[in-house]
Formats: structure tokens, C-alpha cells, sequence
């Protein structure tokens, strides 16, 4: 079995997966590429690479999903979860060990930016409590960026340089033992196609009892959202709040639910004039109407607080 795989999940990615490929060549032995359903020409320049493997879906599974997919085809003991906007400038061997440590479930790297500043405030964060969900929802972490409950669950009080047990490193540039993937039954799937299925993976790793560690030493270059960034106002308002009520269903207790649920609300209708306008249409109005219904319905289902029926075009 080789020690390490990296796993790398596309979709219209044909503008960052080049760079990413080649800057894996001689640093990994194992890696998967999973395409959901990419229009463009990403399969290509997969292709061009020889020791990538590819797995071609016929429609986005999601994130979630397609890195499951991407780990079962692997043989490796430890998975590198990578985006395809990264470019790793240094070896993974730091992360292997301390992936190997006794307890130690998963281990993450810096992220920098092209000019090379780490994205402080992305690559590490808390997991977010009932208050963090509230502030995000409503977008006061934008109008108030400085804010304490952002500044704890963005880990602006950490030195980036120092290394430790983290909580939530970043999905976007994640390594994690099989084993311990194994144990957590895999990423969720409800967390569809996008969001939160990462900070949900770590906590539940977290409570199974294992630890997370970071290894500034271990630095990869990170374009950010180059996926998320191409979706219309209505589609990443959707699934953002989507994704964050099933969070909030799995993980919070009836009160904070309530808190959270009508904070998703008012910042449902909140962002309303500003997707009318962005879209020059209504269509706001009725993706509105559906994150309101499943704000209601993750207050006052039972169902919905085990994580059932998340899926948003399900709607």
C-alpha cells in the first residue's frame, strides 16, 4: 500500500488542474482525479498527465460524495483532500507523520495567496458555535469582519507560524488517515453538492476521540472558490444556506436551532433586493421562499435534526 494519495474533486477546473497536476508530479505517488460532470475541458488536461487517474461522472455528485469516490479507488493509507486551485510548493511527508501519530486523525498545511501572504482566516478555523452560524447568516462577519465571535471562529488570534492541534483546517487542503475516514463512514453526501461537509467531517472526528494537527512547514499555493465563484446569486445562496441548516440540524440542540433558523431567515430576506438586482429577475424570490421552508422544517422536524432529506434540489 502506498502511504500517501491525494484525491482532487473537479468541475469546470480546466483553467487551475494543469498547474495543480504538474506541481504533484514528483511529490505523490498516488492520484485520483474525480470530475463531476465538467463542461469544459478539464478531462483533458487530466488526461495529459499520465499518472493521475481519472473518474469521469456523468453528473455532480457533489463534493462529498465524489471525494468518497476518490478514496475507495485509492490503495494509500493516508489521502491528501486537495481543491484544484492548489499548488503544493513543498513535499507532504511532514503531514504523513504527523497523520501517523498516535490519535492524530487528520493534518493540514498553509495556504498562501499568488503574492504568498497566508490566507489567514480560510486555512484554519474553530468549529463554529450557534453564535458563528448566526453572525454568518445574517452577514454581520462582513459588516463587522472584526468582530469577536468571527475573530475566535477565523483563528485571527493564531499565529499562522505556530504549529499545533487545530479544529477545522480547510477542506480545500486536508490530509486524514483512512482508517479514521473509514470509522466516520466517509464524508457526508447530504451536504450537497457543497459547504460545511468538511467542518462536519472534522467534528465528528473530533468526537470519535481523534485529533487534528497543523504543519505550517507544509505550504501550498490557493486560488479560492474558482467552483463556487461561476454559480448564480440564487444557486450559491441556495446551497450555502443548505448546507448550513444541516449542519445546524445534526450538531445543535432544539434552542440554538431556533436562534439559528431565524437568523437564516432574516438573512435569507435580507440578501433578497441585492439577488433581484444582481439577477434582474424574481427568481430570488422563490430560492428565498425554499431556504425559509427549510429553516422551518429544520425547527420543527425531528427528522431534520438527524440530517435527513438535506438535499436542496430535492425542494
Amino acid at each position: 500500500m502506498n502511504r500517501a494519495g491525494v484525491v482532487i474533486v473537479t468541475h469546470d477546473s480546466a483553467g487551475h488542474i494543469g498547474a495543480c497536476l504538474e506541481a504533484l508530479a514528483t511529490r505523490c505517488e498516488e492520484v485520483v482525479v474525480v470530475d463531476n460532470a465538467s463542461r469544459d475541458t478539464t478531462c483533458d488536461q487530466v488526461r495529459k498527465h499520465p499518472r493521475a487517474r481519472l473518474i469521469v461522472n456523468e453528473r455532480n455528485l457533489g463534493f462529498a460524495a465524489a471525494v468518497n469516490q476518490g478514496v475507495r479507488a485509492l490503495r494509500s493509507e493516508f489521502v491528501l483532500m486537495m481543491n484544484p486551485d492548489v499548488e503544493l510548493m513543498t513535499g507532504v511527508e511532514a503531514l504523513v507523520d504527523a497523520c501517523a501519530r498516535p490519535g492524530v486523525a487528520a493534518a493540514s498545511g498553509k495556504l498562501v495567496d499568488a503574492a504568498g501572504a497566508p490566507q489567514t482566516g480560510f486555512f484554519l478555523r474553530r468549529f463554529p458555535t450557534a453564535w458563528t452560524l448566526v453572525f454568518e447568516a445574517l452577514g454581520w462577519n462582513r459588516i463587522w469582519p472584526g468582530n469577536p465571535v468571527s475573530r475566535r471562529y477565523r483563528c485571527l488570534d493564531r499565529d499562522p507560524e505556530e504549529a499545533g492541534e487545530v479544529e477545522q483546517p480547510a477542506g480545500a487542503f486536508l490530509m486524514f488517515r483512512r482508517q479514521a475516514w473509514e470509522a466516520a463512514g466517509g464524508l457526508d453526501e447530504g451536504f450537497h453538492p457543497v459547504w460545511f461537509e468538511d467542518v462536519d467531517f472534522l467534528l465528528r472526528l473530533k468526537r470519535g476521540g481523534y485529533s487534528v494537527r497543523y504543519v505550517p512547514a507544509v505550504v501550498a499555493r490557493h486560488g479560492g472558490g474558482h467552483s463556487v465563484g461561476k454559480l448564480l446569486w440564487s444557486k450559491r445562496q441556495l446551497y450555502w444556506y443548505s448546507s448550513l441548516l444541516r449542519y445546524t440540524a445534526k450538531h445543535f440542540g432544539p434552542i440554538q436551532r431556533a436562534g439559528i433558523c431565524a437568523a437564516v431567515v432574516a438573512g435569507a430576506l435580507a440578501r433578497l433586493a441585492t439577488g433581484i438586482w444582481t439577477e434582474r429577475s424574481l427568481r430570488p424570490v422563490a430560492v428565498c421562499g425554499k431556504v425559509v421552508r427549510l429553516a422551518s422544517r429544520c425547527l420543527v422536524s425531528d427528522r431534520f435534526a438527524h440530517g435527513e432529506g438535506w438535499t436542496p434540489t430535492a425542494e
